[in-house]
C-alpha cells in the first residue's frame, strides 16, 4: 500500500476489506487515490480526511463547494453503494437517513449529508426502547412501490450472509472453542424458517445496530449503513434488546416494549432473538469478551438442538 492509499486507509481496514471481498481489493486500493481524486474534480469536494469506515467500505470526510459537510463513501462493490442510496431515498422523507447528494454507480461511491453527533454505541448510553422502537417504526411505516419491492434483495439472502459470515468468523477464531457448531445449525434454521415467513413484511435496515444510528442531537436519532433487504419488521429490533443487557428479564422487558412500539408480535421477536444470540456470542468470544454476564445471557438465550 502506498503513501498517497495510507492517507485514505490503514492496515487494519485493509484486511478487513481483504476478508470481505477477497485479493482483488489490492488492485482496488492503488486505483483509490485517482478515483478520489476524479470525485472530487466532478463533485467539487474538498478532501478532509478519513472518516471510520467498516468491513464493505472506505469513507472519507468531505466538504462541498457551498461549504456543506457530507462523507464520500467508496465500496469494492458497487452493488452495496446502490442499495443503499435506493433505501436512503425512501427513506428521505423520514428525516431519520442522511440526504443523499450523488452517486456514481460505476466507480462504487456515494456522496451524502454528515450527520454530526456520535452514535449510540460511542456514546454506550442505552436510549429508552421507546425512543427505539418509534425510530424502527418510522422507517418501516414508508409505502414502497411495487418496483421498489422487487429491487429489495430478501430477508432470506441476508439471513444466509450473516451466518456464513459468523461461522467463518467462529471457525477462525477463539470462538470455536466456546460456541458449538451444533448451536450455530440450529440457529440458522430457525433464523432461515422466521425469515422465509410473510407477516409484517416491511423495507428493512438490516444492520440495525448501536453502531449504526447516531444521535443526532435536536434532529434526533439518524441511522446510517443500511443493508437494504425486505422482510419481517421484528428482525430490525434484535441487536437493541440484546445490547448491554445482562439478564433473560431485561431482554424480555425491552422486547415487550419494543414489539409494542412497532406493532409486531412479541413472541416472534424473541424467537429473532434467540436464533441470532450465538453470532453475537462469536462475536464477543472473539473480541475477547469471554467470563463475561453478557456472554453468559447470550449462551443461555441460544437453544439447545435436540
Amino acid at each position: 500500500m502506498n503513501d498517497v492509499t495510507a492517507q485514505f486507509v490503514d492496515d487494519r481496514q485493509r484486511r478487513r476489506l481483504e476478508r470481505r471481498f477477497g485479493s482483488h481489493v489490492a488492485e482496488w486500493l492503488t486505483e483509490l487515490p485517482a478515483v478520489v481524486e476524479k470525485l472530487a474534480a466532478e463533485w467539487r469536494l474538498t478532501v478532509e480526511g478519513p472518516a471510520p469506515h467498516g468491513r464493505t467500505s472506505v469513507v472519507l470526510c468531505v466538504r462541498r463547494a457551498d461549504g456543506s459537510e457530507g462523507v464520500l463513501k467508496l465500496s469494492p462493490d458497487s452493488g452495496f453503494v446502490v442499495a443503499e442510496a435506493d433505501l436512503l431515498w425512501l427513506w428521505r422523507g423520514t428525516r431519520r437517513v442522511p440526504d443523499v447528494w450523488d452517486v456514481d454507480a460505476d466507480r462504487g461511491a456515494i456522496l451524502m449529508e454528515r450527520v454530526d453527533g456520535e452514535t449510540i454505541a460511542a456514546k454506550g448510553v442505552l436510549p429508552p426502547m421507546e425512543t427505539i422502537g418509534g425510530l424502527i417504526a418510522e422507517l418501516h411505516a414508508v409505502e414502497i412501490t411495487p418496483a421498489q419491492r422487487r429491487e429489495l434483495r430478501p430477508l432470506t439472502a441476508r439471513v444466509q450472509f450473516i451466518f456464513d459470515m459468523w461461522n467463518r468468523e467462529r471457525v477462525e477464531g477463539p470462538a470455536a472453542e466456546v460456541v458449538p457448531a451444533a448451536l450455530m445449525h440450529h440457529a440458522s434454521a430457525k433464523a432461515r424458517d422466521l425469515a422465509g415467513g410473510d407477516v409484517d413484511i416491511v423495507p428493512l435496515h438490516g444492520d440495525l445496530h448501536p453502531g449504526n444510528v447516531i444521535d443526532g442531537g435536536p434532529r434526533g436519532l439518524v441511522v446510517v449503513d443500511p443493508r437494504a433487504c425486505l422482510g419481517d419488521g421484528a428482525v430490525d429490533a434484535v441487536d437493541w434488546a440484546l445490547w448491554k443487557a445482562t439478564d433473560v428479564a431485561e431482554v424480555e422487558r425491552r422486547v415487550g416494549v419494543l414489539s409494542r412500539a412497532m406493532g409486531v408480535d412479541g413472541d416472534r421477536m424473541m424467537e429473532w432473538v434467540r436464533a441470532f444470540a450465538p453470532c453475537v456470542a462469536v462475536a464477543k468470544v472473539n473480541r475477547g469478551q469471554t467470563g463475561s454476564v453478557e456472554l453468559d445471557l447470550l449462551m443461555h438465550l441460544c437453544e439447545v438442538p435436540v
